[in-house]
């Protein structure tokens, strides 16, 4: 088999978002979502990658349903057919975005897989980077394997590797942003797309257009731009995170801003000290809306990006964790390392998390640019009470935060991927962030695995609570304690939904 990599350059991408005009996948609008049926299930991806457990990554289902007899129990789990993907984010085939189009069906969750190991020769694949398409429509409750994308087809048409966010497009295709190139370089990153039958078409920005580094990415298409964040080179961070790595330049510092759909890289923004690894990226739901927010993970700052009056994009800080001295641990203070964060579909609470410190903040943000803290509350992190770690106040006391045990146990790891339900009452959090990350900052995850909280928001006055009635232990399952990552419900959510 050739070897050459014949790169395929901005597919087309068609906007058929007047095709039909209803009864399409998701809900006309970020309201009528909101107004949508309570979640009964929700789909977790569960990894044993990096973990020392020579078994296959899975798809968990977990009973949301406090009226079921199973209510906060895996009640499936679908094993993928190879060792060593990384499963990590996930996306729809299908959404909000396609609503207007009659034929379109939420059928497929796909799932990139973040890991990639290849030989030399590009036809010769080790592990992963492959995107797994799973059909949640035949049996939701138990969800099974449709197709495989393989790796070696798309870094042989494309160059891309390290694949990570999905989001669903208008015209029926599948974007997915890639982080590298086969090797591990930054240099190699950009944006992938899939045809509605998973088929690589090529990448989506024009030649020359790719970003320095790949992360995550949303569009707003009534402001016919896309921006994207940065985590940085693969070849750095799958090692696990090396401080060192950030001065020699291998991580990420900026946002890019592309026109949508063309594909034309049309500005990029410095965020400069104050945004470093900028991560998560959210527009407000609201397609009208030109602003948003990005979550920098080293320096622990919710970035604002948003639209000036001559039509260029600029940034500012909204929100600021500060670092929190310490002691015996590896540096002198710890960052609050915001990991993830995600809008209400009403646009009036964000919500992100302090995977380091061990809490979740709730802001309301009806005024963007004056976010407001409403809500706080631990739930792990490396200063609970009982840790070694403590916190050295100005005055030189000494500080632990106290983190409640539910249904007796004692809450490992820290918040990391979150998930709102629609009607923004009920926020869902696990606490992997990366098999290398974990095993450097939270060993004992490696060991016990993780865990699955519910935590109630209160959306009239603000405030957040743990549910002590649900507590998903993946320390218990059949192979072994697994890594518990991103979390979707079959009818999509306030991450996975774009609106035109």
């Amino acid at each position: 088999m050739a070897t050459d990599i014949a790169v395929i350059h901005n597919g087309s991408v068609s906007n058929n978002a007047n095709r039909c005009c209803k009864n399409g996948p998701g809900y006309a609008t970020p309201l009528e979502a909101m107004a949508g049926p309570r979640e009964k299930l929700i789909y977790v991806t569960c990894v044993y990658s990096g973990t020392g457990r020579e078994k296959p990554d899975y798809l968990s289902t977990v009973d949301v349903d406090p009226t079921s007899s199973t209510y906060s129990k895996i009640i499936h789990r679908l094993p993928m057919p190879y060792v060593g993907d990384e499963l990590h984010h996930s996306g729809w085939n299908s959404c909000s975005s396609c609503h207007g189009d009659s034929s379109a069906q939420r059928r497929f969750l796909v799932l990139p897989s973040l890991v990639v190991e290849m030989m030399s020769d590009v036809s010769s694949v080790e592990r992963s980077g492959r995107i797994y398409a799973v059909d949640t429509l035949k049996n939701p409750k138990a969800p099974s394997l449709h197709k495989v994308v393989e790796p070696a087809e798309i870094v042989q048409k494309t160059g891309l590797a390290y694949p990570h966010t999905v989001h669903c497009l208008a015209s029926g295709d599948i974007m997915v942003s890639c982080m590298g190139d086969k090797d591990g370089n930054a240099e190699g990153n950009g944006f992938l797309l899939l045809d509605s039958e998973f088929n690589v078409k090529g990448r989506w920005e024009k030649p020359g257009h790719s970003p320095q580094f790949g992360y995550d990415f949303w569009y707003q298409p009534r402001h016919k731009t896309m921006i994207s964040s940065s985590w940085g080179a693969p070849a750095a961070f799958t090692k696990g995170f090396n401080l060192q790595h950030v001065s020699d330049g291998l991580y990420g510092k900026h946002l890019y801003v592309y026109s949508w759909p063309e594909g034309e890289l049309k500005q990029t923004l410095d965020l400069g000290s104050s945004g470093l690894i900028p991560l998560e990226t959210r527009f407000l739901h609201d397609p009208s809306k030109d602003t948003g927010y990005v979550g920098c993970a080293l320096t622990s700052n919710m970035v604002r990006f948003f639209k000036t009056q001559d039509g260029s994009w600029s940034h500012e800080v909204a929100i600021s964790v500060e670092p929190l001295k310490v002691q015996d641990w590896i540096l002198p203070e710890m960052p609050g390392l915001i990991s993830d964060c995600l809008i209400s579909l009403d646009d009036r609470f964000l919500y992100f998390v302090n995977w380091l410190h061990g809490d979740i903040r709730q802001y309301n943000i009806e005024d963007p640019k004056n976010p407001v803290l409403t809500g706080q509350v631990w739930v792990g992190g490396l200063i609970q009470k009982g840790s070694p770690v403590v916190v050295v106040k100005d005055n030189g006391e000494t500080w632990q935060a106290d983190v409640p045990e539910i249904q007796g146990h004692r809450l490992r790891g820290g918040p990391q991927m979150i998930q709102l339900s629609l009607d923004g009452k009920r926020l869902y959090a696990t606490n992997s962030l990366f098999s290398a990350w974990d095993r450097q900052f939270y060993p004992e995850l490696m060991e016990k695995g993780s865990h699955m909280l519910q935590i109630d928001a209160d959306t009239e006055k603000g405030g957040l609570a743990i549910n002590p009635n649900f507590f998903v232990d993946f320390k218990a399952e059949p192979d072994g304690p697994s890594l518990a990552h991103e979390m979707r419900y079959p009818g999509g959510d306030c991450t996975s939904d774009i609106w035109i």
